[in-house]
């Protein structure tokens, strides 16, 4: 890959749901906003490496598209014989604001943005899985790891939602905070998602997106400062810095993957495991927690298992294994359950954690972790050329390089 083709594939990695936000908050013209971004990176992959990738990457696109959009609008009126107001006014709105360095959004915009997408006319599940999409850039390969589906299926969804905002006439505008109540578990869900997409992205060469992960962080205390003792976002905020304290440790000099075991824990952030365990011992969530709120509280406790432990031998594991069960109890899903059967093999032994997790293939068909698990069990209890095969299901279905060059390392030692 060229330095101009990687510099491109990096600005629409991170750039691209900055980008539509951008376009959508002028235009409100979701149509035209996507094809004319898509039109711009066509045309950066003809151009850059002719001209050098341009001292602003990420400028240089948002101004191509914004002259497509504005090429359309203009072939509109005159197709329809209207007044050149119509591209007045978004020439106007356009070019009001510059485009801004990826740090100067104003994070209020982004919570607005993301209440747009989430209108209570969509499915909750279309809802977070479009405002993953178009506001925070996550690739829809990754949005369908997330919700556990084959990408084809999300695309389909997208697809639907984008023509439901149509066909239903649902405003494609930008709205007030005042709808913040009744979208707010679809908001907490859809930074939950994109926080989960930054700390384990499913595709691409990062081992932690970090600015993803950090813009889902950012998002929801912006909710906070609206709702602050709401319990659903003082539970999530305290799992996402929790486990956000570690991303240092999780990469080591050359950009590779890094596990738990293995980590530098002078390098975790103490101040945001500090607030992450103030957040849980906070008045909001000492009392009877909501149902909506529980799930979160509870992830947020093992993670402070994690955070507060001076080394791996030294974390609790029994009381790990008890918190995923209260997790199953209240949100039974295939992820905790492979997530269980790992603590249970730190408390109980390798064979105790197979044992947890013999029935998930079914549930779990694309997923490169489960066999990555069930490998390095395998390989503990001793059962190599089994280890041998699991690791080579993980490395087909693996689509995060670091990842990927961990299990092959590891597949590689077995040989060794």
């Amino acid at each position: 890959m060229s330095v101009e083709q990687a510099a491109l594939a990096e600005v629409v990695r991170e750039e691209w749901g900055r980008l539509t936000s951008l376009l959508l908050a002028h235009f409100r013209r979701l149509d035209l906003v996507e094809d004319a971004l898509a039109d711009a990176v066509e045309t950066a992959t003809t151009r850059w490496p002719r001209d050098g990738v341009p001292d602003n990457p990420a400028a240089w696109l948002h101004t191509a598209a914004r002259r497509r959009v504005l090429d359309r609008i203009r072939a509109e009126a005159m197709a329809q014989r209207k007044m050149p107001l119509l591209v007045m006014d978004a020439e106007h709105r356009s070019t009001a604001t510059a485009f801004a360095d990826p740090g100067d959004l104003v994070e209020d915009d982004l919570l607005r943005l993301v209440l747009m997408c989430t209108h209570p006319a969509l499915d909750p599940a279309a809802a977070s899985a479009l405002a993953l999409r178009l506001v925070l850039g996550v690739s829809t390969a990754d949005i369908a790891r997330l919700f556990l589906v084959p990408e084809p299926t999300m695309a389909a969804r997208l697809t639907r939602a984008k023509k439901k905002i149509v066909t239903a006439g649902i405003p494609f505008a930008v709205p007030s905070a005042d709808v913040l109540p009744e979208r707010l578990e679809v908001v907490a869900q859809t930074a939950y998602l994109a926080f989960t997409a930054g700390y384990a992205p499913g595709s691409g060469p990062d081992v932690v997106r970090t600015a993803l992960a950090a813009e889902a962080i950012r998002l929801v205390r912006v909710v906070l400062v609206l709702r602050p003792d709401e319990p659903v976002l003082v539970g999530l905020l305290a799992l996402m810095l929790l486990q956000h304290s570690r991303r240092d440790a999780r990469v080591d000099a050359d950009g590779g993957l890094v596990l738990l075991p293995d980590q530098d824990r002078s390098s975790w952030h103490q101040d945001e495991i500090d607030e992450g365990v103030a957040l849980l011992q906070s008045a909001s969530l000492t009392g009877p927690i909501p149902v909506r709120a529980a799930a979160y509280v509870v992830q947020a406790r093992i993670a402070a298992e994690h955070a507060t432990a001076t080394s791996s031998d030294d974390t609790d594991w029994g009381r790990v294994v008890d918190h995923y069960d209260d997790l199953l109890a209240l949100a039974p899903t295939p992820s905790a359950r492979l997530a269980r059967a790992v603590a249970v093999a730190e408390a109980s032994g390798p064979q105790a954690g197979l044992d947890a997790m013999a029935d998930l293939d079914d549930q779990l068909p694309r997923s490169h972790r489960l066999p990555a698990v069930r490998a390095a069990l395998l390989e503990r209890a001793g059962e190599l050329d089994a280890a041998r095969s699991a690791y080579s299901v993980a490395i087909d279905r693996c689509g995060n390089d670091a990842e990927r060059a961990d299990l092959l390392r590891r597949r590689d030692a077995l040989d060794g």
